[in-house]
């Protein structure tokens, strides 16, 4: 990697070190420069060849399909299912990586124009980019574009979403990203210019602040949330400010009064931040099957499904086996398997950042994916992006739409093949039937739509701001 980089696009979305407000991007590995380098070797010349600037080249789907071949041949292996031309011919790219499966993004979030918000989400991401970033790697002055308008060309402008769900990390003071009045008041605002239907809101819960499990009744009654967001870590471990110090969904004092307010109150649809939290306790989903055992009519969504990130070269997760069974995606599997939640229960694993993190490493990949099939069921795993902080999610629907599980990998571990029908349940299928979403409704409605509305949430925001700021 030379400066033979320098003021030229980096690369596809899934090869660049891009990271969320809650980690930060693991250096690459010595297979990670491999593929690099050559995707970048031979970008120039294929973008070229299909008459594309090479920005247009990364960000298309031959650019994607060039990564992905790439990846194909480091580790030896088929992961991704594509023809070799496919990163040379549009028409080549289109039918390995298109399709016509109903996509519900279950996790999506942007960042309110409010001043303190602005101020402190953007300079802290920006500086967490000017730490880690090469020394040849220019062009980051502006990279922090998370506000509406950059949630609009992502979600719904540059990738094929049909419905996404807005949520929002914790926090009790003015930086927080959004606030649950935000969240709702973006719903409304599309709801009333033509896209009734396309933006659902979770409600964030501080569980362990007193006065939040009570204000559950009145967020339902002003913000009309599908689902409860929250982040077992704490308040304050997540990141959001308040003296939280962590708590289980299964402990009485807290856990177990939020649920049964939540089932009390008619929305029993928990959504749980579990992983990604530098191995915290109280970041485990140890506590996950227990608490889908002690309340089976509540239905458990798994942000992140405990995905941790490796902190070395060799440090994967592999299958599950009991000497790791207490990392990563590994203990979700064992809590489940402990408190006798069988597969197809009331517990379901959600992709978003887990996915994209396990584009550049398919074999962890096949092993993740191929668990979490074995532990919830089919019907169980849901779609997520975190978008917008991985820019527009097309890449990673249509890597998802590529990838294979090997026939080796199957055959010694049990996993099952990702059929046609598996990967349109796990895009779109299951998290219609968990949320309550009419399938064939939000596809109509998706096909159908003009996007005159994005023109007219535009004209609003510029005008007014963020919703409900």
């Amino acid at each position: 990697m030379t400066d033979r980089f320098r003021g030229r696009p980096k690369l596809p979305a899934f090869l660049q070190r891009r990271h969320t407000d809650e980690f930060a991007a693991a250096p690459y590995t010595r297979r990670d420069r491999q593929v690099i380098a050559q995707v970048a070797d031979d970008g120039p010349r294929s973008a070229r060849r299909t008459a594309h600037a090479l920005a247009d080249y990364w960000s298309g789907r031959t650019g994607t399909a060039a990564g992905l071949l790439s990846l194909n041949d480091a580790v030896g292996g088929r992961y991704f299912e594509l023809p070799s031309e496919a990163a040379e011919d549009a028409a080549a790219a289109d039918e390995a990586l298109g399709g016509d499966q109903l996509v519900i993004d279950v996790q999506t979030h942007f960042v309110s124009d409010r001043r303190e918000a602005a101020t402190g989400w953007y300079d802290a991401i920006q500086s967490m980019y000017q730490s880690m970033k090469p020394d040849w790697w220019g062009g980051v002055d502006s990279v922090t574009a998370y506000d509406m308008a950059e949630y609009l060309r992502c979600v719904f402008l540059e990738s094929e979403t049909a419905i996404a769900v807005l949520t929002s990390g914790p926090g009790l003071d003015a930086d927080r990203m959004l606030f649950n009045r935000e969240m709702a008041a973006t719903r409304e605002l599309f709801d009333r210019l033509g896209a009734e239907g396309r933006l659902l809101n979770h409600c964030v819960v501080h569980a362990d602040i007193a006065g939040e499990i009570e204000g559950m009744e009145r967020e339902l009654e002003s913000r009309k949330p599908v689902g409860w967001k929250v982040y077992t870590m704490g308040t304050e471990a997540a990141g959001g400010g308040g003296g939280g110090r962590g708590w289980h969904l299964d402990d009485e004092a807290t856990g177990v009064r939020f649920l049964e307010n939540a089932r009390s109150l008619g929305v029993p649809l928990v959504c749980a931040h579990k992983g990604i939290s530098q191995m915290v306790p109280a970041g485990s989903p140890r506590d996950v099957g227990p608490a889908a055992r002690a309340f089976p009519d509540i239905d458990f969504v798994i942000y992140h499904s405990g995905y941790e990130f490796p902190s070395g070269e060799a440090a994967e997760e592999g299958p599950y086996r009991q000497e790791t069974a207490d990392f990563g995606v590994n203990r979700l599997v064992k809590s489940l398997r402990g408190a006798g939640v069988a597969p197809g229960s009331n517990v379901y694993a959600e992709l978003g950042t887990t996915w994209f993190c396990l584009i550049r490493r398919p074999e962890e990949a096949a092993h993740v994916l191929g668990k979490l099939l074995l532990a919830v069921g089919e019907d169980n795993v849901i779609w997520g992006t975190d978008s917008i902080w991985y820019g527009p999610s097309q890449v990673s629907i249509d890597a998802f739409r590529a990838f294979q599980i090997p026939a080796e990998l199957r055959d010694e571990f049990g996993y099952p093949e990702l059929t046609p029908a598996i990967k349109a349940k796990v895009l779109g299928l299951n998290a219609a039937r968990v949320y309550g979403i009419d399938a064939e409704a939000a596809r109509e409605k998706a096909q159908s739509d003009d996007t005159a509305w994005v023109r007219a949430a535009l004209a609003e925001y510029a005008a007014a701001g963020s919703p409900g700021r």
